[in-house]
Formats: C-alpha cells, sequence, structure tokens
C-alpha cells in the first residue's frame, strides 16, 4: 500500500455530554490515505448499488478519545463485535447523495450541505456523536477525487455516495454509544426501477404504517426501511411496484416507497395546485422534495402547498377529473410518475399528459440541467438568482474534481 497525506481536513467536533462534561473540540490533523494495491476494472452500469468503488472512508470515535484521523482506504469488509448495538439494536443511520458528470466533463454534487445537514439531524436521534459537517464533506469531495474513474459517462447513469454512521458499543444492553464509526461507500448506479420511463403502480392499505407521530421518520435511519419490505411484497402479490404508504383514520397520504409524493391537480378552491404532505415528522425532508418545491415557487405559475392529502380527497379528484398527475421523487429515482394506485380492492387510474405537456417532465429536467451543469442561459439567470436555495453548484462542486 502506498500511503499519502493531505493536511488539516478533518477537524471533527466532539460535543458529548457525560456527568456533566462538555467535551473540547478535537482536531485530526491529517487525512491519511491508503491506496488500493489491485484497483478493479471499470464495469458498464447495470442496476443499482453492486458496483462498488476502490476506496471507502472511515472515521472512528470513542467518548474517551473523541475523534480520529480520517482514513481513505482499500475497500474491504467491516470487522464489528458481535454484541456490536448497530446490529442488536438499530443504533445507526445513513445517507445517500450524487456525484454528476456534466456535458464539460466536470463532477458535482447536488446540494450536498443539505445531506449533511439531515444526517447530523438523524446523529442526534440516534444519540451518536455530532461531527463537522463541513469538514466531513470536504473528505467525502477527496474520496470522489480519489476514485473519479468510476463517475459514468452517461447521462442516465451516476456515483451514489452512501455515508453510513454506526454504534460499534460492544455490549448488550441499550444505551448510549461509546463508540461509534462513521464510514462512506461509494457505487456506481443506473435506473432505480427497471423502467424508469413507465408510470409506478401503488398499492394502498391502510394496515401497514411506515412512521407515525414521535418516531423517526423524519429520520433516515435503516429500521424505517427495513420495516417495510413485508408490505413491499404484498404489493407485489397485488400486482403493485410500491406501496403508497397512509397514516391515521382519515388514510392520510404520506410517502411511495421510498419517495416523497407529489400531486398536482385542480384543488377544491378550483385553483391549480401542486401539493405534498407537510414536515410533520413522519415525512422524510427529501432533498429532490425541497428542491421541487422551490423551483415550482421560483416560476410563481400555480399554487405550491405543504398540505395534508388523503385517500378522501383523491377518490374525489379523480371522480371529477381534476387530477393532472402525480409523482414521487428521491436521490435514487429523481422524479417517478405514478399510473395507477390500488385501493379498497379498486384500481384508481392515474391520468397522464404528453411526456413533453407533464410538469414532472419539465421539473426532472430542470433539475437534472443543474445537476450537470447543463442549463440554458436563462436557466443560469434564473438559478443565480436562486443561489441560496438552488444554486447550480454547491462551492464544493464549483471545483473540478479531476
Amino acid at each position: 500500500r502506498n500511503n499519502k497525506k493531505t493536511p488539516a481536513l478533518s477537524r471533527f467536533l466532539n460535543v458529548t455530554i457525560s456527568s456533566a462534561l462538555l467535551f473540547a473540540v478535537n482536531q485530526a490533523a491529517d487525512l491519511v490515505i491508503q491506496l488500493s494495491s489491485s484497483p478493479k476494472t471499470k464495469q458498464d452500469v447495470s442496476g443499482f448499488g453492486t458496483v462498488f468503488t476502490d476506496h471507502m472512508l472511515t472515521i472512528e470515535w470513542t467518548l474517551t478519545e473523541g475523534w480520529q484521523a480520517p482514513l481513505i482506504m482499500p475497500f474491504v469488509n467491516l470487522s464489528l463485535h458481535p454484541a456490536c448495538s448497530a446490529l442488536h439494536y438499530g443504533i445507526q443511520l445513513f445517507e445517500g447523495l450524487k456525484v454528476y458528470r456534466g456535458d464539460d466533463k466536470r463532477l458535482r454534487l447536488f446540494r450536498p450541505m443539505l445531506n449533511m445537514s439531515r444526517m447530523a439531524k438523524s446523529a442526534r436521534r440516534a444519540c451518536l456523536p455530532a461531527f463537522d459537517q463541513t469538514e466531513l464533506l470536504e473528505c467525502i469531495r477527496r474520496l470522489v477525487e480519489l476514485d473519479q474513474d468510476f463517475v459514468p459517462h452517461s447521462d442516465s447513469c451516476s456515483l451514489y455516495i452512501r455515508p453510513t454512521f454506526i454504534s460499534t458499543e460492544c455490549s448488550l444492553g441499550i444505551k448510549k454509544p461509546t463508540r461509534a464509526l462513521l464510514y462512506v461507500i461509494m457505487c456506481q448506479v443506473g435506473s432505480y426501477f427497471n423502467n424508469e420511463a413507465e408510470a409506478v403502480s401503488l398499492w394502498a392499505d391502510p394496515k401497514y404504517t411506515r412512521a407515525w407521530k414521535g418516531g423517526t421518520g423524519d429520520c433516515k435511519m435503516g429500521g424505517n426501511y427495513g420495516g417495510t419490505l413485508f408490505a413491499q411484497y404484498e404489493a407485489v402479490e397485488y400486482g403493485c411496484q410500491q406501496v403508497l404508504w397512509l397514516y391515521g383514520e382519515d388514510h392520510q397520504i404520506t410517502e411511495a416507497g421510498t419517495m416523497n409524493i407529489f400531486l398536482h391537480w385542480i384543488n377544491e378552491d378550483g385553483e391549480e395546485e401542486l401539493a405534498t404532505p407537510p414536515l410533520d415528522g413522519i415525512i422524510l425532508p427529501g432533498i429532490t422534495r425541497q428542491s421541487i418545491l422551490e423551483l415550482t415557487r421560483k416560476w410563481g405559475e400555480f399554487k405550491v402547498t405543504e398540505r395534508y392529502l388523503n385517500m378522501g380527497r383523491l377518490c374525489s379528484a379523480l371522480e371529477q377529473h381534476r387530477v393532472k398527475e402525480m409523482f414521487g421523487s428521491g436521490t435514487a429515482c429523481m422524479i417517478c410518475p405514478v399510473g395507477h394506485i390500488v385501493y379498497h380492492g379498486e384500481s384508481l387510474h392515474i391520468p397522464h399528459q404528453d411526456k413533453n405537456a407533464k410538469l414532472s417532465s419539465r421539473i426532472e429536467k430542470e433539475l437534472t440541467d443543474i445537476q450537470v451543469g447543463g442549463c440554458s442561459n436563462t436557466q443560469k439567470h434564473m438559478h443565480a438568482c436562486m443561489h441560496t436555495h438552488i444554486p447550480q453548484m454547491f462551492p464544493l462542486a464549483q471545483q473540478q474534481l479531476g
């Protein structure tokens, strides 16, 4: 292995409070890089999340010593104690963001500080230690720089970044961790669904609940996903691809599979509206969701609302032909139109406009242009005005990574 050092890249903040003692900032002097001695042969991208890059980032933390020096090392299996509390009690979380290669060959990250902020929020909820978000992002940038050849030269593919934070407490019993590991892996990804050109089908049944008030539905924790598998496979038995998650006695619409959900319709007051459920603790605050809201509000062409939607209102709107379209959003799929919903044994057809006329297609094109830096002069001017909301590139992404 070859070693090289990059000075002063990580100053992770240790703010763990124990026995009324506030630990001071622990500064790591160097990011250590250990290069892989056997680089992988680059493969064509097929599927989602199976082809990983040559390297990974790891940072260890202990209550007594704080954050250790970040290490970029060859991609290897983790070694965990059999009593590791991440395995027994689900004290863990993750994030997901992508690296895009533009027509100008530059690599860009889309709004990465929003992912860092959401990860910090999830960490607080999981009683895992705080970290310096900017410094972590810089370490991730260096990891991308090192493995940049894995970023596909394709409009339909990208490099997916998976920051993960787990407790490595090596004793049984539910307690606040005294040991933790933050690591980052990356993999090539294509389409999340087998055919993203087709609208997805959803199964809506109130007997299953994805999240509840006071829970962790607004955090990106593994338990929120593993607990959905049973319902997902039941949806397949009913001929559907995903679950439309409902909540409460009035069957509130919350999320679709792992996506945020949007409804473009003419509302009860006769107004054209783009609506999505509010962030009330059971909805994951998606980065794509936030970007769609900010982008469409900037257009100022129709009402954009965060409001409660339920199956009763949706069924009435479908009967009265007031629904224009419905779609999901997320990092993995970007935009995914909904084709029909199975509810109470009935198949509800969701209208489809011509692809060029659909709002979702327009949104997807605009966001894709921002992500790959392919904006027109008009778009560049608009996005410059939106710099604090949806910049073309964040400061990190403004740098060419190779």
